[in-house]
């Protein structure tokens, strides 16, 4: 399977019909150029395709001053409705998290003074790629399935994969092994 360049959202224009909304949606938003300086990445389950109803657009940007960043989608983002913004600790790291609607999609953007390439929901997404090229539609279902259940994307790729211990930690300690690595780890 051909890896995709999750640093630029152009392969949602040839991705699956939400994919192809999605695209339209940031497009006519505007969310990659107005964000730029951030160096923002589309995250999560619609870039890998196990979105279920009501997934929404995670944009996740690097933003050493969060004051600035804050600023900055307020300016942007902050007429759009259910525009919401708030300071948080995330994994012990001072973040900003805004959320609001947008094209028939719920958007969230998240900035941490940290690359966004190596922010943990982008590890966490590269290692779910990486898992569903080797389980195949069969795990792309089985967690859609979960997912539709009530359970989040990473205890649901943990169950799936039957990983032990905290499915967030385990996906980020995957996520450092290679390929042959990986498949022997899933193999055990």
């Amino acid at each position: 399977m051909t890896r995709i360049n999750f640093q630029n959202p152009a392969y949602l224009a040839r991705g699956n019909a939400r994919q192809r909304r999605a695209y339209r949606a940031l497009q006519s938003l505007g969310v990659f150029r107005i964000l730029r300086a951030y160096t923002p990445i589309l995250d999560g389950t619609i870039p890998l395709g196990i979105d279920i109803r009501g997934s929404d657009l995670d944009i996740i940007c690097a933003a050493r001053d969060l004051d600035a960043f804050a600023r900055a989608v307020t300016d942007a983002f902050g007429a759009r409705p259910g525009f919401h913004i708030q300071r948080e600790v995330v994994k012990g790291i001072e973040s900003v998290i805004a959320n609001f609607d947008y094209g028939g999609f719920p958007i969230e953007i998240f900035g941490q003074p940290k690359p966004a390439r190596e922010q943990n929901a982008y590890r966490h997404m590269l290692v779910e790629a990486r898992l569903l090229e080797i389980g195949g539609e069969r795990a792309r279902r089985a967690i859609r399935k979960m997912k539709r259940a009530g359970l989040k994307t990473e205890p649901a790729f943990a169950r799936y994969f039957n990983l032990q211990g905290d499915p967030y930690e385990e996906l980020l300690r995957l996520s450092r092994l290679t390929a042959r690595e990986l498949r022997t780890t899933l193999r055990r």
